[in-house]
């Protein structure tokens, strides 16, 4: 599936939920949010129709996003439907570790293919400020139940900011040194609560992480689905990898689309462009109809986004990235 500036897209993040069971200060206001209703969002059934038409367009690749999808009832049961669909080479999913302990082992029957824990400080105090939920034990245990069950896929996301967790980041990488997991270090985007902070660039964390570990290489391997760069520490079992939408930004190789919990078909994570595919679903529409329509709207894909351009607002979504998936 080939939008019109050529890109092969087959990869797609569906949100599952706008709900989350921490509400962190760059992502949600304290006083929280007005949360879909069930009716709003996307059933599974509906879920799984979507995705076996995206799958027969040219999705080979799903990651399962919100708020935090773990909280959605019968998760297992979604994604065991998901990997049943002969073209969908992969399910992943995005969570922010919580409940891992006690459901890793099924989410891993289901036929999971990897995880990303969303990890921002191995403090317990500031990750009691970040998130305003004292949760930082089960995550560390969700990511040691991983590993006790040989999981081979596990990714920590961190997103670095100067007035949050600039003292935890070498820390953090310490994951990749001691057990084989990903790090990866993703630049803030100005999203809806992002605004408020200070992202810390690249090359400020790698200098970081040389003081501590040692002189980094670039690693030309791939891991996952997104447009992470890799780089090597002496005597690390895992990677550490960056992600920089704004200063290294990649929508020259961008292959995503999103499907947000209430069925918005989003392609491209500034703008607002995109479909209403819960509307035909529910209005009788048949697999055809929707397909074509699908295809219609990737097609028109934006060529980049502009986030670096305050003069550009025509168009922007003015969502927060808890409402569109990550």
């Amino acid at each position: 599936m080939l939008d019109q500036f050529g890109r092969t897209i087959d990869y797609m993040r569906i949100s599952l939920t706008d709900r989350c069971n921490l509400c962190c200060k760059y992502c949600m206001p304290e006083t929280g949010v007005e949360q879909l209703g069930r009716k709003d969002m996307l059933s599974y059934e509906e879920i799984i129709r979507l995705a076996k038409i995206f799958a027969g367009l040219g999705i080979k690749k799903i990651k399962l996003t919100g708020g935090e999808p773990l909280i959605k009832l019968n998760i297992c049961h979604l994604i065991a439907e998901l990997k049943s669909i002969p073209q969908i080479e992969q399910v992943t999913i995005t969570t922010n570790g919580i409940l891992l302990p006690k459901m890793a082992k099924d989410l891993i029957s289901a036929g999971i293919d990897g995880f990303n824990i969303s990890l921002d400080t191995l403090d317990r105090e500031k990750f009691h400020q970040l998130t305003r939920h004292d949760q930082l034990s089960n995550v560390i245990q969700g990511i040691d139940t991983l590993l006790a069950l040989n999981c081979e896929n596990i990714k920590i996301n961190c997103v670095p900011i100067e007035e949050v967790n600039k003292d935890q980041l070498v820390a953090i990488a310490g994951f990749a040194q001691k057990h084989p997991i990903s790090v990866r270090f993703i630049e803030l985007m100005p999203i809806g609560m992002a605004h408020d902070f200070t992202a810390i660039e690249k090359t400020t964390i790698v200098s970081m992480l040389q003081k501590k570990y040692g002189k980094s290489f670039p690693w030309s391997g791939h891991l996952g689905n997104g447009p992470a760069t890799y780089y090597s520490f002496p005597r690390f079992k895992g990677k550490i990898g960056f992600i920089e939408a704004m200063h290294n930004k990649f929508c020259t190789t961008c292959n995503r689309i999103r499907l947000t919990a209430n069925g918005f078909l989003k392609l491209c994570l500034q703008y607002d462009k995109g479909v209403d595919l819960k509307d035909l679903l529910r209005n009788q529409k048949n697999d055809e109809d929707i397909r074509a329509v699908i295809e219609q709207n990737i097609y028109k894909k934006p060529q980049e986004h502009h986030f670096n351009d305050d003069s550009v607002v025509e168009g922007q979504d003015l969502r927060k990235m808890f409402q569109v998936g990550g």
